[in-house]
């Protein structure tokens, strides 16, 4: 920015960028637009650390997005992890490498933020953005947004940041659209030390009895991060679900410390990523992974796009130019980010009608444990998987495709040998190994 340009703007007290939610996205923005030199206002309406609902699985994605210098406050790395489908057919699938890194979201967020400010970005908690305003007696000129906050004052900026979580009200002045919304539950539980031994490097995931629904337990030390997700409108069987879960793991009788819940909202393929000088990013933008809801890679790397392109809009002289660089930005959310969502839908679906066939993949077809892996570690991802490998192609393709009532009784049939060759019991009981083990060596 020039020194006439920076005096300027001083004097109508305009940011560069104005960034809205003080997440994994936020704070990827912000630094990204603050390691460019820009002036970064970062607003967040808590104060910061809070609490989040979420695993707080870190994987590949997520480590390769993460500022310079960053150091990750692993609660627990993995090593293994045991399926079961619905509590039953119980494995433990083991890596002599670290599959992914399990942390705490308030320490994570709030290392993020840090970054932001060392980089130059200036953050304010405690404050609530009301709406944004891009015409009106509230913007000075036509480069210039407002963001309105709870009380009446407005912020100015070149450009602005919607990260503001999946009830944004950023996304709302976007128009986003959303074709999935689900609902999680969770609950942080602390445990003595010799059940906390028990999962030491050791997930679980648990296929669940609601089409698209599983459940999981993250280790973290002394306690354990235990939630199901599945499909909104399914409120009390999603209870139920982690009442039945946690009481099959044996942990009905430890006190939580925190039970929580969450609608996760995954965007429809024709939703808006902008409008005007505003962007949106992870969950504002219900940018995550439709078949997992893996969210925290998605927010880090969108939300750094968006700091980038941010910055290229606070430069734009015109609208015509703003909006080329908005739809520039579009296109690099989607055609990375956008590709993955796609063939996780595509998963979803499969895995909706068919989750006997994809437990019996993960725990007995070393190819689909290879693929779990190597996306878990970020050597590649879903969509790359996909389109690079013609025989997952195929099988994706094919289940989709099958009548249901055939799949199904293939999946019984895969399932019960599975059985045969890998049952543990109920989930949580065969220790930390599992009965049956399949060492995935690399």
């Amino acid at each position: 920015m020039s020194s006439e340009n920076s005096s300027a703007d001083d004097a109508r007290q305009v940011w560069d960028v104005v960034v809205v939610g003080a997440g994994p996205a936020g704070a990827s923005a912000a630094y990204a637009a603050a390691v460019a030199g820009r002036r970064v206002l970062l607003l967040e309406k808590a104060e910061l650390p809070r609490y989040k609902t979420c695993g707080g699985g870190i994987i590949g994605p997520s480590r390769d997005s993460l500022p310079p210098g960053f150091e990750l406050p692993f609660k627990d790395r993995v090593h293994a992890v045991t399926f079961s489908n619905n509590g039953r057919f119980t494995r433990t699938r083991r890596s002599k490498q670290m599959l992914f890194g399990l942390i705490n979201r308030p320490e994570f967020d709030q290392q993020l933020v840090e970054h932001a400010q060392k980089a130059g970005a200036e953050l304010r908690t405690g404050v609530t953005v009301s709406r944004v305003e891009q015409h009106g007696s509230a913007v000075p000129d036509r480069r210039t947004a407002a963001v309105v906050l709870q009380g009446g004052e407005t912020v100015l900026a070149r450009a602005v940041v919607g990260a503001d979580g999946s009830a944004s009200r950023i996304a709302a002045h976007v128009g986003v659209k959303v074709d999935q919304v689900d609902l999680g539950l969770e609950a942080e539980i602390p445990v003595p030390d010799p059940v906390a031994e028990d999962w030491k490097g050791r997930v679980l995931i648990d296929w669940g009895p609601m089409p698209g629904s599983y459940g999981w337990v993250f280790p973290k030390g002394d306690t354990l991060t235990v939630g199901v997700i599945s499909a909104r409108g399914e409120g009390a069987a999603t209870k139920r679900y982690l009442e039945d879960f946690v009481g099959r793991l044996g942990l009905a009788g430890f006190e939580p410390s925190i039970s929580s819940g969450h609608l996760t909202r995954c965007r429809a393929d024709d939703s808006p990523l902008s409008r005007g000088r505003v962007l949106v990013c992870g969950d504002a933008a219900g940018l995550l992974e439709p078949w997992t809801r893996e969210g925290i890679s998605f927010a880090l790397r969108s939300g750094r796009l968006a700091g980038e392109w941010a910055v290229r809009i606070a430069e734009a002289h015109d609208a015509v130019d703003a909006r080329r660089q908005a739809l520039n930005y579009a296109f690099a959310v989607k055609a990375g980010l956008g590709v993955e969502m796609s063939v996780g839908k595509r998963m979803l679906a499969a895995f909706e009608r068919r989750p006997g066939i994809f437990h019996a993949a993960l725990t007995g077809f070393r190819p689909a444990w290879n693929a779990f892996r190597d996306i878990t570690r970020g050597s590649t991802t879903l969509g790359e998987l996909v389109r690079n490998h013609p025989i997952a192609q195929r099988a994706l393709t094919g289940l989709g495709d099958r009548p249901a009532a055939a799949t199904a009784e293939a999946g019984a049939g895969a399932a019960a040998e599975t059985e045969k060759t890998g049952q543990d019991g109920p989930a949580g009981e065969a220790g930390p190994a599992g009965g049956a083990e399949e060492k995935a060596g690399s």
